[in-house]
């Protein structure tokens, strides 16, 4: 299959960018609606393209979390529709006034919110995030300029040409979605290196991506990061609640970024909650420290580096400790920023975990699993930003715009 080198893609999406973020509200939704009917109408071209992919997947002996992540079904093209719509009924950042004020010699300044321009997202073996992506960029007044895996190729490209077609049926620019087709590494490094096109890169994957792009990109990017995600079960904690809060973290879907990854237990609860910890989660592979292998059998020493892993599988690290601080201290020292969560009823433990967690979200007596744009309100999120400039958390259509000041005289100069 011959490929379209980056350099013209580029140029095709920069070209397409005034009259994306030109383009009206009612416009926009229109495509989106566009879009959604023709997703589910073509679901059956799309499956075809990505029963293909599953199959290479298959042949090449990838995990069944890779592939979990790959797969796609009716029920999650159906899903991907209702993204799309849920996106179509938000409200348009675009224009929005952040503030205004007249000055003393009567110039008017506002300062509103803009599209970035051409959002580049660079992903792995998620199909669905080509439609997350489009929605979320289109809505926002952005080009999306996507590159997927080589393990998604046939998925991505099927359903960007359903994208493209409902962006020129709603007389819109089809290169308001480009997607690459050469799924080479040269060509991966050559897109984080559009410098002049890509105005902001959002790399969705795992940490040997973010590592490439933290080396070769000169872009600027916002990170969307791995998620060793703690639950921490206080010494005034409801155990019950615990107990649920845990099973959903870490089972419910193990294989995402908001799912728990480790557990910390204070001593108080230990030996009343391990062993609920060891019978509720008896098929996840457990590893802890001294006094977490004391309390459940099973529970095999950690290796270095297995507090601070994200295992993205049914394993889960174990640590007791003696002290709030000294749990908040391990969260910090291993968590990579994305979403911590205590289960106490002791409002000043609650507060303090707030206050002094680093983390793009905090969580009290609740699951991890609701970090995400959707949960949030947000729609089908860009991504998870566990870095602190200009977007952290959920990244949703907000997170997709940036600010322009605008200044209105009657001829003033200035003296």
């Amino acid at each position: 299959m011959s490929v379209t080198p980056i350099v013209e893609l580029g140029r095709r999406a920069a070209a397409a960018a005034p009259a994306v973020a030109g383009a009206s509200t009612a416009r926009k939704n229109e495509a989106l609606g566009i879009a959604a009917d023709l997703l589910e109408a073509r679901a059956s071209e799309v499956l075809a393209a990505n029963s293909d992919d599953v199959a290479a997947a298959g042949e090449r002996g990838e995990s069944a979390t890779v592939i979990d992540r790959l797969e796609l079904t009716t029920a999650k093209i159906a899903a991907m529709a209702a993204g799309l719509r849920q996106v179509a009924g938000l409200a348009d950042p675009v224009g929005e006034v952040l503030g205004g004020w007249v000055r003393p010699n009567g110039l008017r300044i506002t300062q509103v919110r803009v599209p970035l321009g051409v959002v580049g997202i660079i992903y792995e073996n998620r199909p669905n995030v080509t439609s997350d992506a489009f929605g979320l960029c289109l809505k926002s007044g952005n080009v999306a300029f996507l590159r997927g895996s080589s393990g998604a190729i046939r998925s991505n490209l099927s359903i960007a040409a359903v994208l493209r077609d409902a962006l020129v049926k709603a007389e819109l620019p089809a290169d308001a979605l480009v997607m690459v087709d050469d799924t080479s590494r040269d060509a991966a490094v050559e897109f984080m290196q559009l410098r002049g096109v890509i105005d902001c890169l959002i790399p969705r994957g795992g940490p040997s991506l973010i590592a490439s792009i933290q080396l070769h990109a000169t872009v600027p990017y916002i990170i969307d990061g791995d998620g060793n995600c703690h639950l921490y079960v206080d010494a005034a904690a409801d155990l019950d609640m615990a107990e649920e809060i845990l099973v959903n973290g870490k089972t419910q879907r193990p294989s995402v970024c908001n799912a728990l990854e480790s557990l910390v237990v204070h001593a108080a609860v230990a030996d009343a909650f391990l062993p609920r910890v060891d019978t509720t989660l008896a098929d996840v592979e457990l590893v802890g420290d001294e006094r977490a292998v004391a309390g459940i059998v099973r529970c095999e020493p950690a290796e270095e580096g297995d507090f601070s892993r994200e295992f993205l599988d049914l394993k889960m690290s174990i640590r007791v400790v003696d002290s709030i601080d000294e749990a908040i201290s391990h969260v910090n020292a291993s968590g990579s920023g994305h979403s911590e969560a205590i289960v106490t009823g002791d409002l000043r433990a609650a507060d303090r975990f707030i206050a002094e967690v680093d983390a793009a979200a905090v969580l009290v007596n609740a699951s991890t699993r609701f970090v995400d744009g959707e949960e949030f309100g947000f729609g089908a999120e860009i991504g998870i930003s566990t870095q602190k400039l200009h977007a952290r958390g959920p990244m949703g259509l907000r997170e997709l715009t940036t600010a322009k000041y605008v200044v209105r005289g009657d001829g003033h100069t200035r003296g």
